[in-house]
């Protein structure tokens, strides 16, 4: 049982990886439930901790400001952003990538290496999936109509699924790079 949880073990590491998942996946969800007016919520954490509504609000104002150097009027209010001439696209806690982000976040933490290789690769993986979730935003404010009839694609569903497998190539790539790290370094133990 103890080589099952050492450190470097494969096993520990699903173990820890699953369970920071689950946390960080049904926290955001339960924080996302007392943060909005009904059942549960807590004035006092939606006024003061909602990092929600603040990822939300970068999302939709950044969003605006591109649109606008692109030559499109846009509006934005709390949750939409409406685009003179195109529409209104409204953001959906679905919209806003926090699944994505734990299942990020929980792989790098679960994953045994550096801290700073780890802290490097996640802030670079966090702003570049939020940078693609913005193009979309941009992608979808031009180009998409949402009233046209026989629409089949989802753009939920297309859009995780490229975050999906682009974060998969960069987790391959970044932990064949800490294992080559690691195995250079024990070499140059061995010769000491």
């Amino acid at each position: 049982m103890n080589k099952v949880l050492e450190k470097g073990s494969p096993t520990r590491f699903i173990l820890i990886f699953l369970a920071l998942f689950a946390l960080f996946y049904f926290f955001n969800i339960l924080f996302f439930g007392i943060t909005i007016p009904g059942h549960h919520y807590s004035p006092f954490i939606a006024q003061h901790f909602d990092y929600i509504r603040l990822l939300r609000h970068f999302l939709l104002r950044t969003t605006a400001k591109i649109l606008g150097w692109l030559g499109y009027g846009a509006i934005t209010n709390d949750t939409d952003i409406l685009i003179v001439g195109h529409g209104r696209l409204k953001l959906i806690y679905s919209c806003l990538g926090l699944g994505v982000m734990s299942f990020l976040i929980a792989f790098v933490i679960a994953f045994p290496g550096k801290l700073k290789s780890k802290s490097l690769f996640l802030i670079a993986a966090l702003v570049v999936l939020q940078t693609l979730n913005i193009i979309r935003f941009i992608v979808l404010a031009i180009f998409w109509d949402k009233n046209e009839d026989g629409q089949i694609v989802d753009h939920h569903t297309v859009f995780n699924t490229l975050i999906y497998m682009i974060i998969v190539v960069s987790l391959y790539f970044w932990v064949r790079r800490a294992d080559s790290v690691a195995v250079s370094f024990t070499k140059k133990e061995a010769r000491n």
